[in-house]
This record gives structure tokens, sequence and C-alpha cells, in this order.
């Protein structure tokens, strides 16, 4: 027996090392990420509104862009989206585009609530949905905006995000396209912000950008546009607004920097529409198709030599609304981890693959270790913590070397992008609300990663016995009035 507890204890002492070095790692990176991205943001900061975006809008090198606005059970938020994007004072701001609203199928009164507020009627000539090839689920029917020609609207069978993405990839008919969610409300200009690397870089080839996407829920939004950017009375969509600010600004910009950024919001992008059609549109088969499209865009660009690259644009917003009960959350992050994997196992060949580049040697590998069997490695962290507090003095070092580190990865990181976003963009101009975003990014590491880190672990069980996941049903309540 002792000689079991002793083997016990050997083990447990390797495991709390293994685990310690794992976050040192990991911290040291974020903070390398964190560097990276201040010194490209200090760079560009106050760049947003002065006059090179004024000048795009004029510029014949300007692209014209296709917007698909995916949409499934979207009745409360649809409408908002539509109307930040065609009309009043909250129009985008963009010389030459067009409105894809594809309905996949809702079981409510999306279909309806679009053709009654914006005057659709049946277009009786159809050849174009399927003018770039692309397979998808039956198509109901197509119809017309009588008031705003631009907008058009496909009404088809259930197949998923992808297929309704793929549907609207089919119809569109301008060389960049747009995909955004359809609970998304854009800013005027987001689209000349997100547009300009490409405008600017014509000579290299942009396969894909994507913007900044910050949380709506809270704020004053009225027929598409937020009038006053306010911070939700509710902690889990504080703390859902922390996380957004620490992956889009620290994440997103550093990986963008060696052109290794391999996930693209699907309530924000941009996409080159002739390479998409080119590596077969959107996977319908995975609850990730946003990310392995941008994968899958990055192998071939290799393999084929079209010496492309994928950009992160901080400036452009988009808002979008966040869960707000545990039930909607724990679906959609399972929903992404899940996504994840499956993306990674896709393209599995080019892990460490040096046919890959920084792709195959960094991106791949980060993505992985990190971001896939972070949360197991995480999990067995607080369980060793616990049964190391239960342990004599020598495990309660490792505990307290642990804990800090824990809390230096969960919390002050997030402190950090806080700070960091506000020194950005001001969009939060009452200190009280600084403060409650503050004192929730020091809390994180107490409740909210643990509970994250539960149910990832929880989807990577399911992952490992099987168990089939798709999207699932998402509660929305809508953001514009």
């Amino acid at each position: 027996m002792n000689d079991l507890t002793e083997i016990f204890r050997m083990l447990l002492l390797f495991l709390n090392k293994v685990i310690f070095v794992y976050f040192i790692g990991i911290c040291v990176f974020y903070l390398v990420i964190f560097l990276l991205s201040y010194g490209r943001l200090r760079r560009e900061k106050g760049l947003h509104g002065i006059e090179p975006y004024k000048r795009m809008k004029s510029s014949s090198f300007t692209p014209p862009l296709s917007i698909i606005v995916p949409a499934y059970n979207e009745e409360a938020g649809v409408i908002g989206t539509i109307l930040s994007l065609i009309t009043g004072s909250g129009k985008l701001d963009y010389p030459q585009f067009e409105v894809i609203v594809v309905n996949d199928g809702s079981k409510d009164r999306t279909l309806e609530k679009v053709i009654e507020r914006f005057q659709m009627v049946p277009v009786k000539n159809k050849v174009h949905l399927k003018r770039n090839g692309i397979e998808t689920r039956p198509i109901i029917e197509m119809y017309q905006s009588e008031v705003y020609p631009h907008l058009i609207l496909i009404d088809k069978e259930n197949g998923g995000k992808a297929d309704a993405l793929n549907a609207g990839i089919n119809l569109s008919q301008y060389p960049y396209f747009a995909s955004i969610d359809g609970d998304t409300v854009l800013e005027p200009d987001s689209f000349l912000k997100i547009m300009k690397p490409i405008v600017e870089h014509a000579d290299d080839e942009i396969l894909a950008a994507g913007g900044n996407v910050l949380i709506a829920n809270g704020s004053t939004v009225v027929k598409g546009r937020v009038q006053e950017t306010k911070l939700s009375r509710k902690p889990l969509v504080v703390m859902q607004s922390i996380e957004y600010m620490r992956a889009f600004l620290m994440g997103r910009i550093g990986l963008s920097r060696g052109n290794m950024l391999l996930v693209i919001s699907g309530a924000f992008g941009v996409f080159r529409t002739q390479r998409v059609i080119q590596a077969g549109g959107y996977k319908v088969d995975t609850v990730g198709e946003d990310m392995e499209l941008v994968v899958r865009l990055h192998r071939m660009n290799l393999e084929q030599k079209w010496g492309a690259k994928i950009e992160y644009v901080a400036d452009p917003i988009c808002y979008t609304e966040a869960p707000e009960s545990m039930k909607f959350l724990y679906r959609q992050r399972t929903r992404w981890h899940r996504g994840l994997f499956e993306s990674l196992w896709t393209h599995r060949r080019m892990m460490f693959n040096r046919k890959y580049g920084l792709i195959g040697m960094a991106a791949m590998p980060f993505y992985f270790f990190v971001e896939f069997l972070g949360p197991f490695v995480e999990f067995f962290g607080y369980l060793t913590l616990i049964i190391d507090l239960m342990m004599d003095r020598v495990f309660i070092q490792y505990a307290l070397m642990l804990f800090a580190l824990m809390v230096v990865y969960g919390s002050f990181l997030s402190m950090g992008a806080v700070l960091f976003e506000e020194w950005r963009l001001g969009k939060y101009p009452k200190i009280s609300e600084l403060n409650r975003l503050l004192f929730f990014a020091l809390s994180e590491a107490f409740w909210y990663r643990p509970m994250l880190t539960l149910w990832r672990v929880r989807a990577m069980m399911t992952l490992l016995f099987g168990r089939a996941q798709g999207w699932g049903e998402m509660q929305r309540k809508g953001v514009s009035d």
C-alpha cells in the first residue's frame, strides 16, 4: 500500500510539473501575441476616421460586393440586419453591392416578415440560381424587393448554414462576397474598412478578410443602427463581451501577421468568390464550416502556389447577439469545439508538414494543442489543484503556483484585452461600465473559465463516443427596435 501511495504521489508530482510548464508556455505565447497586436494597433490607432476610407468610396479599384445573409429562425433579428445594410441613416456606406438573404427552411416567420417588410415579389427568371454550380438543397422560390432592387431573397429547403451560404454564392454576381449572420448589425462603414487591404494590395491577392465582432446585447439599436453602446446587465453576456475582445484583438491580429489565421467569424467575413467556388464552396457535413473553409483555402493556396493572403482587419465592427442563458451558451460552445476538431481532422495531413510552411508547422499545432487540447489539460489542472490541496505541504506549493498561472491565463490577459479595446475604440465612456468589465475580467478564472472548460471537455467526450451534433436551435430575442 505504501508503494502504491508513493507511486501515486510521484505521478501526481509529475502531472503537476507538466501542467505547470504547459501553462507557462501558453502564457508566454499569449504575451507575445499581445505585444504583436499592440504594436500593430498602435500604428493604426486613429486611422479609421481619416480620408483613405472616404476615397475608397469613389475609387474605381473598390470591387463590388455580394452580401449573403443566411437565416434560420431569425425573425427576431433579421429585419434589423437587413435595415443596417440598405436603409436610413444606418445604410451601408459602400459604392456597389447586392444583398442576398437565404431563408434556410425557417420554422418561424422569418420568410413572411422579410417579404412583408421589404415588399418582395417572386422572380420569374431563375436561370441564375445555379450560376456558380455548387450543389445545394432544392430552391423553393426566389424573390426581389420592389423597393430595393439590389435586395434578393432565396427560400430553400433546410440544409444548414453552409448549404444556405452555398445557395447565396451560386447567385452572387460580384468578385467578393461577405457572409454575415442573420442577427448581425453593422456600422455603416464596416465594408469600406474590411475591403481596405483588398483595395490597397491589388497586386497581392487577398483570399479572405475578417472583421471585429462585438456583443450587441444591452446596447440601444434602432432600425439596424447602434445608437448607444452599453454593457449588458447580465454577467454571462459581460463575460462573452470580454472573451470576444480577447479573441479578436489578441489572437487573430497576432496570427494574421504571419498569414496564419485559420478562423474568420461567420458573423462577419469577406471572401474572394472565384476561389471559394474553386474550393467547392462551404463543406455541409461539419458544424465548423467557417474555419474549415479558411483552412481549405490556405491548403489550396500553398499547394497551387496562388501566393495569396488571409487578413484580419481590426477596424470594421459588427455587432452580434450573444446567448443570454446557460443552455444556449452551452450549445454554442460545444458546437464550436466540435467544429474546431472537425476542421483540424479533415486537414490533419497539414499538421507538422513543412510543405505548408507556418500553417503546418505553427498554426495547425497551435489550434490543436492549445485551442483543442487546452481544455483537457486545464481540466486536469483544476483536478490536480483540488487533490494537491488535500495532500501535504509539498503539493500545496505546486497548487499555489498552478493557481497563480490559471489566474494570469484566465483573468489578467482578459483585463489587458479590455483596456486594449477601450484605449483603441472608447466604446464604453462610462467609468462604471469599464469598472464592471475589469471586475468580471478578474473574476473569469474563478467561475466562467472553469465552466467553459467543463463544457469543452464534455464536447471532446461526445467526439470520442461518436455522438452526432448539428447546429441545434438557438434562441434569438433580437437587438434592434
